[in-house]
This record gives structure tokens, C-alpha cells and sequence, in this order.
């Protein structure tokens, strides 16, 4: 028997990962859908019409709404001796790339923003260590290594604020890595055997600054423990608000001085940004695409004449092919 399907605007990507072919996680299928997410080439996942996709739509059609894992665990499976006879042959008469907007029902948080009035009069802007804690991200790269060193340094002093931090911090992020040598490797060396956590470098061996100076506050707050009562400028975890060892988080170190809580980002659009040597960079969208799927089951004609009857008690009208779109049975001859 042979099942025709027309379909328009099927989704051929997926912004979940994991598969629907198995038991979900206790948590659900995490979205990778976001612009961070995206930033990543595995996450910009193409999907195909596969044999899955077939006997998920047979099932459906059939009357059966479970996913199609738990649909095959059962011994009365219905498909379960037709499966190996089953072929399709998918015709898509449109392709198109679209911009489309992705809607985030979980509700993630945006890295460069935040909400509510600045908190400016907080203990760790005001205290007797302030000046020598946040200065160290006022020094220079050469007296940033003087200063990890043990060699004396002059702190710039400045009317230090979250903006102004925050700021600072955003242009050392900026800073391209330099050649792990020399001085700089001394400096290397002193961090990585001071902190566990701090890595430094770039997959091409080159020393990261953003990271350098992060882990040198970091530094800084244990030698001024010895001067000063710091508990105002560390976290409850005994860390530094928003700042890790090798780098620096906007919505988490102004979440500590702000007066609302963090934005939150209900959707982005689903682009995916590559740059291809010889080309430049490219935008990869939303692929949908419109067609016909044939799908023949080899089998005899009073199999058939069942199937077919199934199928039309069920009575579906419409469904999904794949993920989104809109899809029906326009045939089925036997």
C-alpha cells in the first residue's frame, strides 16, 4: 500500500537536544536554542525525514499518541512485524531559510543586562581595602605582572562603582591573548600553582589577559586577608561576585548590586553564525521545507485494507511532520 502525505513549512532543525527516540531525561531535553547556545557549531542541529520520523506519523495516524520509544516497548506493537517492510521517499517541492523568532519557555537570563536601581553604597566600594582590591584591574598588562610577582606596584585610585567594574572588566574580556613566554609564563606559572581552577590559556597555547587579571583579584582578596576583614567582598561560597578565576559574568556580578532581579530573555532568533575560509562569515536559518512524502508498506492486500481501516477510524486530520509545520494524508491506495 502506498500513504501520500503532503506537507508545508516542516521544520528541518532542532533546538532540543537529545532525541525522541528515547526516555526523556528527568529533567526534559535541555533547549540549545539560544544565541550563547547557537554559538556553538553541534548545537545547530539539521534534522531529515528518517525512518523514525515515518513510523511516528504511522503510529499517529493509527490513532496512537505516545512517543514512539514507548509505542515500540510494548509487546502488542502494532508496527512491530511491519517496521522491516515499511520505505519512504521524501519530495520536497520548497526549500526555504527563514529568520525565526525562538520562544524560550524556560525563560534563561541575558549575560550583559540587568535590572533595578545600581546599589552603589555596598561595603565592598566603601571599605579601607577598596582601593588596592579593585585596582589591581586599573594596572597596566607589564604592572600586572609586577604586581603577581611580589614586585611593588602604585594602585591607580578611582571612585570604584559596579558601572565603572563592570566596564573595565568588559574591555579586559576584549584584550587579545599573548605569547605564554617569558615574564608572562613566570606569571603563568605563579597563578596555575595558586589556584586549581585557573586555566589561562587558549586552545592555541596563548595566554589569556581576561583571565589573568580575574585571577589576579582573586589573588589579591588572600593577601589582603592578612590587613584588612574582607567578608564583605567575597560571596557566600567565599568567592568574588560574578568573577570566576578565568572570567567575568555581567548578569551575575551586577545581580549583586542591583535592586531587581536578572533580565530574563524569552526568545532569540534561531541563527547560527559560521565563518568559512575562503567565503567569510555565513548565516545558517531556519530551514523549512514543503513537499510530499510517499510512504509504502509491503504487504498483503488484507494487511492493507486493515491498515487503511485504522487510519480512517482514527480520523486525523492534521499533524506535525517532524517538528512545526502542517501535514495530512492527501492519498492512500491499495
Amino acid at each position: 500500500m502506498r500513504i501520500e502525505i503532503e506537507y508545508e513549512a516542516s521544520w528541518r532543525n532542532s533546538f532540543m537536544d537529545g532525541t525522541n527516540n528515547e526516555q526523556l531525561p528527568k529533567g526534559g531535553r535541555k533547549f540549545i536554542g539560544s544565541m550563547r547556545s547557537l554559538g556553538k557549531p553541534e548545537n545547530f542541529i539539521k534534522r531529515e525525514i528518517t525512518l523514525n520520523t515515518v513510523m511516528g506519523v504511522l503510529n499517529r495516524l493509527i490513532g496512537d499518541q505516545r512517543k514512539l520509544y514507548q509505542s515500540r516497548l510494548e509487546e502488542e506493537y502494532y508496527f512491530r512485524e511491519i517496521e522491516q517492510v515499511v520505505s519512504f521517499n521524501d519530495k520536497p517541492k520548497a526549500i526555504n531559510h527563514e529568520m525565526t523568532y525562538i520562544r524560550n519557555v524556560s525563560g534563561s537570563t541575558d549575560q550583559n543586562s540587568y535590572t533595578g536601581a545600581i546599589k552603589t553604597n555596598d561595603a565592598i566600594f566603601s571599605s579601607d581595602y577598596t582601593q588596592e582590591f579593585w585596582g589591581v584591574l586599573g594596572l597596566d598588562l607589564p604592572s600586572l605582572f609586577s604586581f603577581v610577582l611580589r614586585k611593588k606596584v602604585e594602585f591607580p585610585t578611582a571612585k570604584w562603582e559596579p558601572l565603572l567594574i563592570s566596564d573595565r572588566l568588559e574591555e579586559i574580556n576584549k584584550l587579545k591573548p599573548i605569547e605564554n613566554a617569558g615574564e608572562a609564563n613566570k606569571v603563568y606559572q605563579h597563578l596555575s600553582q595558586k589556584f586549581e581552577k585557573y586555566k589561562g590559556l587558549n586552545a592555541k597555547g596563548l595566554l589569556l589577559q581576561s583571565s589573568l587579571y580575574c585571577s589576579a583579584l582573586y589573588l589579591q582578596l588572600d593577601r589582603l586577608s592578612s590587613k584588612y576583614d574582607i567578608a564583605s567582598a567575597k560571596t557566600k561560597a567565599g568567592g568574588i561576585s560574578g568573577i570566576s578565576n578565568n572570567g567575568f559574568t555581567k548578569k551575575d556580578f551586577m545581580g549583586r548590586f542591583t535592586t531587581g532581579e536578572k533580565k530574563k530573555i524569552w526568545g532569540n532568533p534561531y541563527i547560527f553564525e559560521e565563518f568559512v575560509k575562503g567565503e567569510g562569515k555565513t548565516k545558517h536559518l531556519m530551514t523549512k521545507a514543503s513537499g510530499v512524502l510517499e510512504i509504502e508498506i509491503n504487504v498483503d492486500r488484507e494487511k492493507a485494507n486493515e491498515i487503511a481501516h485504522l487510519i480512517d477510524c482514527a480520523g486525523v486530520s492534521s499533524f506535525y511532520l517532524g517538528k512545526k509545520g502542517l501535514a495530512y494524508v492527501s492519498k492512500i491506495r491499495v
